[in-house]
């Protein structure tokens, strides 16, 4: 049955029911019951059953589907060990002891936050509250902490080579490869966005620019002029929300920090990839450019991420931090963290599927060669992933809903895979950024103790700017299909929009204002 134009139904309602709600979940789910109902001849009752029956459980009964969970659940357990074992804090510690001056309090506290690129919640509240009391003594403006703990945070969870949300995206992508009969490793398939996720990266470029050349400007320029000035961190009436996580989450052993405690599982979890890949993809019978190829990447990164917790474990143990028991209560508090992201899995899978059964994406290339140039595809992609991310205020849920329908739509217009998953995963960090209801802009204002209002404020000209300098950078790279002068437009652009608004929209610091806070 070829259902054209109705079968956008699915996807279109979950959207907009995802705008509506603010919920992700509830909207996916109903989008995968109305398709479920259309392959059941507009049967309501059948297309309940038919949603569980034939999409949501068995999107959870295959053997990579598993996979994809259980990883899921050891990187929470991973991120829990961290957090108890305090070793961000210690690192946090050495950090301070070599911060001089305002601007090295900004660059200190963006080095801390690119080193913390496995968990974006983790990021967002340690760094803010970790870096804070160094970035007050320097008289750095509360908002100006939250801007780059905020803009640090998600961009380098997908810049990273393991992050929770690499393991998400690679459930994404994984589903869709094998729907669309593609062989190879979904991780590789990740890998290859990370160059074209031009959005993180001229964002990180920001916060750099920002810190070297102090060029801030619109209510930032204000507010760091105030806190340098008169040494009021926060605005006038500013009312921080608490940052109860923060203190939630921390080590509670009253033991003496050590950077180890996080350096050591890191280098676990990193340093295993390569040789379990080599393993998994048969090395040495196989050359090592097939071992790569062939490699299982869901289970290489569940066996890294399981040893890793498991060093983290007994490291805690072993310093008298918590006791075998305690251990086994972060394991258990670890599988727990991630249920949200194992319910938007499958249901995102489930989507997937029901679209595929009606054949969305065909329909939606049919309307492309139509009517859109296949080199505004990549623009397209990254602005309707920013109008879903900022409405929802979840890239989790904009990716489940995006990369569906993006993936294919690339393969048909012969379009790379990367530069559109990149596409979606510029433009739902984007609207992320943008949007005051994000989580991770949320718990980054509380991180750092910002009045929330006050940190979207400040931080919505920044975003914008690099969001608009992405957008360049998409065009071209559409245009030219060359990736290198899509990067270099994208920080041309940025670099005179960042010099053009600091002279029109800034208030630069007095020189006696700056060397009073050095001293």
């Amino acid at each position: 049955m070829q259902f054209e134009l109705l079968s956008l139904l699915p996807p279109l309602l979950a959207i907009l029911l995802a705008l509506l709600t603010r919920n992700v979940i509830p909207a996916l789910f109903c989008g995968v019951w109305l398709g479920a109902t259309m392959l059941n001849g507009w049967n309501p009752a059948a297309g309940l059953y038919s949603s569980f029956g034939d999409f949501i459980i068995p999107s959870v009964g295959d053997e990579w589907s598993a996979t994809v969970l259980i990883y899921c659940g050891l990187f929470g357990v991973l991120i829990t060990v961290l957090q108890r074992t305090g070793g961000a804090d210690a690192i946090a510690k050495s950090i301070s002891t070599k911060v001089k001056s305002a601007r090295g309090a900004q660059g200190a506290t963006m080095g801390f936050g690119v080193l913390i690129f496995f968990e974006d919640y983790f990021n967002a509240l340690t760094v803010g509250s970790v870096m804070r009391p160094i970035t007050d003594r320097m008289r750095v403006s509360r908002e100006k902490l939250a801007y780059i703990v905020d803009s640090t945070s998600a961009p380098m969870c997908l810049l990273g080579p393991v992050s929770t949300w690499v393991v998400f995206l690679m459930g994404l992508i994984g589903t869709q490869l094998n729907a669309m009969q593609i062989t190879g490793s979904e991780y590789l398939m990740y890998l290859t966005t990370i160059p074209l996720n031009f959005y993180a990266w001229l964002t990180l470029l920001m916060i750099l620019l920002v810190v070297i050349t102090q060029w801030d400007f619109g209510p930032m320029a204000q507010a760091e002029h105030r806190a340098r000035s008169t040494g009021k961190l926060l605005a006038d009436g500013a009312q921080p929300p608490s940052d109860e996580e923060v203190r939630e989450m921390a080590d509670t052993s009253g033991l003496a920090s050590r950077k180890r405690n996080m350096l050591v599982p890191i280098a676990v979890l990193v340093g295993l990839i390569p040789p379990l890949f080599l393993w998994t993809g048969n090395f040495p019978d196989n050359d090592l450019v097939t071992a790569v190829g062939e490699a299982e990447g869901g289970k290489s990164i569940l066996i890294a991420t399981f040893l890793a917790s498991i060093v983290g474990l007994v490291m805690g143990m072993q310093q008298k931090r918590f006791n075998f028991r305690e251990a086994m209560e972060i394991v258990v508090v670890g599988f727990k963290s991630m249920t949200l992201v194992y319910i938007i899995l499958t249901l995102a899978w489930s989507i997937g599927n029901v679209t595929a059964e009606l054949g969305t994406a065909d329909y939606i290339v049919t309307l492309a060669q139509q009517g859109i140039a296949p080199s505004l595809i990549p623009v397209l992609l990254f602005l309707v992933g920013a109008v879903v991310a900022f409405t929802t205020g979840t890239s989790y849920g904009t990716f489940a809903i995006m990369i569906p329908i993006a993936m294919p739509v690339a393969a048909a217009l012969d379009l790379p895979l990367a530069l559109a998953i990149a596409a979606v995963l510029s433009g739902g960090i984007f609207g992320d950024h943008c949007s005051p209801i994000s989580d991770t802009t949320i718990l980054s204002s509380a991180g750092s103790s910002c009045d929330h209002i006050d940190h979207v404020r400040t931080q919505l000209p920044y975003a914008i700017s690099a969001g608009v300098s992405a957008i360049v950078a998409f065009l071209v790279v559409g245009l030219t299909d060359s990736n290198i002068a899509a990067f270099v437009a994208g920080v041309i652009t940025l670099l005179l929009l960042a010099f053009a608004l600091s002279r029109l929209w800034g208030s630069p610091m007095p020189e006696t204002v700056e060397e009073s806070v050095r001293l």
